[in-house]
C-alpha cells in the first residue's frame, strides 16, 4: 500500500495501522525505530492516537438489561441467586437499593478487569534501570524507570513545566553516539513510553536528557533548544 501513495499519505496510513495494532511484528519494530528519530512521523502518530481516544466521547452510558445482569451473575457465581422479599414496603425498597449497589459494584469490577477504565501510569515494581534527571537549579526534576519485561519507560515529571508554547523532549545519550529522541513528554505528570526494540540494548550505561523544544519536538532530529536536565541511567 505504501508504494502506491505519496510519502506523506503512506506515513499517515502506516501510523494508523500501527495505532490500531494491525502491523506485523517486524513492520511494527521498523515503525518504532523510525518514531525514535522522525518528529514528523511522531506527530502523525500522535494525531491518530488522539483521534482514536476520542471515539467513545459521544457514547452515553447505558444501564444493562436485566437479562445481562442475570447472565453475568450466573457466570460469576455459578448460579442465579434469588431473594424472597415483599413486593412493597421497606423490604422491597431495601432489596432494590442493595441490588442496584451490587450491580454498580459488579459493572465497575468488570470494567476495571477489562482495562476499559483509564488508570494513571504507575512505576514498575521491579525496574531494570532507573534515572533521575535534575536541572542545576532543581527547577526541573524527572524520574524514569525502565521495565525490561515489556520494554517500557515510566517517566514522572516531579517538578517543572515547559515554557509557554514550548515542550520538553526526552533524549537517549549512549556513549559518543548522537542523541536519539524518545519522544515529547506529555502534559500529564506521569507517562509510559514504549522504547523501540533496537534501542533497548543501548540503555545500559547511557544517560537521559530533557531539552527545551518547540511543540511537537525538535524539527531536526537533534536537540535544538537548551538541555535542561541530564541523568545517568543506573542498573538496579
Amino acid at each position: 500500500m505504501s508504494d502506491e501513495l505519496p510519502e506523506r499519505d503512506a506515513d499517515k496510513a502506516l501510523a494508523g495501522e500501527y495505532a490500531l495494532g494491525l502491523l506485523p511484528p517486524d513492520e511494527a519494530v521498523a515503525f518504532e525505530a523510525r518514531l525514535a528519530s522522525d518528529p514528523q512521523l511522531r506527530a502523525v502518530y500522535a494525531d491518530w492516537a488522539e483521534d482514536l481516544a476520542h471515539l467513545t466521547d459521544s457514547i452515553d452510558p447505558v444501564a444493562p438489561p436485566p437479562q445481562v445482569w442475570a447472565g453475568a451473575e450466573a457466570r460469576l457465581f455459578g448460579t442465579r441467586r434469588k431473594f424472597r422479599v415483599g413486593a412493597g414496603g421497606r423490604s422491597g425498597w431495601l432489596a432494590t437499593l442493595m441490588g442496584g449497589l451490587a450491580a454498580t459494584v459488579l459493572v465497575l469490577g468488570l470494567i476495571v478487569g477489562a482495562d476499559l477504565m483509564p488508570r494513571d501510569p504507575a512505576s514498575p515494581t521491579d525496574p531494570a534501570y532507573v534515572a533521575e534527571l535534575v536541572a542545576e537549579d532543581r527547577s526541573l526534576i524527572v524520574f524514569a524507570a525502565y521495565d525490561a519485561r515489556d520494554g517500557t519507560l515510566f517517566v514522572e515529571r516531579e517538578r517543572g513545566d515547559p515554557a509557554q508554547d514550548r515542550a520538553f523532549e526526552l533524549w537517549l545519550i549512549a556513549g559518543t553516539d548522537a542523541p536519539v529522541s524518545l519522544g515529547v513528554l506529555p502534559q500529564d505528570r506521569a507517562a509510559v513510553i514504549q522504547i523501540p526494540e533496537a534501542l533497548r540494548p543501548r540503555l545500559d550505561g547511557a544517560a537521559l536528557a530533557v531539552s527545551d523544544e518547540p511543540p511537537g519536538g525538535s524539527p531536526t532530529g537533534a536537540p535544538t533548544g537548551a538541555v535542561l536536565a541530564v541523568g545517568q541511567i543506573t542498573n538496579t
